[in-house]
């Protein structure tokens, strides 16, 4: 008789089994295979942005969300499918990312965003009006609370135990960046993502001011999901 058994793991690493015993060891993702998928999702989120925002078409919040969701689908069961340094730190903290692959995750990340914005300079050039500045201040506050809502949207649908094996994680995900890239994507540009901002940067796409922003905002935002995630569920 066929039996099956579905094991979880980090973010929505859902692994069938075939004729699984309760006692078979569940094996392990090689840490570089975890960096590759992290450096393709990255890779793609960020070109697709850079892409799309240059194109002026008013769907480009669409395309964004779309891309972050396909690439959470085809990497979760690999790396967590993070694309994001402070999705990342909160997966850390939450307790579903070993803090030793944290660096190695960032670094593949920042990577992949670097490598995302060199080919779409390449391709298409920077923006000829320049990069786009935004006001300090409110660009602080968006990018926390939105930052703040992806990692939570990430957490309670991909590692929760009380949502495991769902099929609907990266849609929340995606959907989450479509939201705030149409809510506040004209206050900040809407990175919620240190990765992105870095790759938005060098695209020509925001001013170099910008990045702090980017990187201390949105990496606060995932630390103060990641704590009140266990406020909220515990440890588990």
């Amino acid at each position: 008789m066929t039996t099956y058994r579905f094991i979880a793991g980090d973010l929505r690493k859902s692994v069938l089994y075939r004729n699984a015993s309760p006692r078979r060891k569940i094996p392990q993702t090689p840490p570089m295979k975890k960096y590759l998928v992290e450096f393709i999702g990255t890779f793609f989120f960020i070109a697709a942005i850079g892409f799309s925002v240059q194109s002026g078409s008013p769907l480009a919040p669409l395309a964004i969300g779309s891309v972050l969701m396909v690439m959470v689908y085809a990497g979760g069961h690999v790396s967590g499918g993070h694309y994001n340094p402070a999705v990342s730190l909160a997966a850390a903290i939450r307790g579903k990312l070993p803090f030793a692959e944290l660096i190695p995750y960032w670094i593949a990340q920042f990577g992949g965003a670097a490598a995302a914005a060199g080919v779409v300079v390449s391709v298409i050039g920077k923006p000829v009006i320049g990069p786009a500045g935004f006001a300090l201040m409110p660009s602080i506050i968006v990018e926390f609370l939105f930052t703040f809502a992806l990692a939570w949207v990430v957490l309670n649908t991909a590692t929760a135990k009380t949502t495991a094996g769902n099929s609907f994680y990266g849609l929340a995900i995606g959907f989450t960046v479509l939201v705030g890239a149409i809510s506040v994507g004209g206050i900040s540009g809407g990175a919620f993502n240190p990765a992105v901002g870095l790759g938005i940067v060098l695209s020509g796409l925001v001013k170099t001011a910008q990045l702090p922003v980017y990187v201390l905002a949105d990496l606060a935002g995932g630390v103060v999901a990641a704590f009140a995630y266990l406020f909220v569920n515990g440890k588990e």
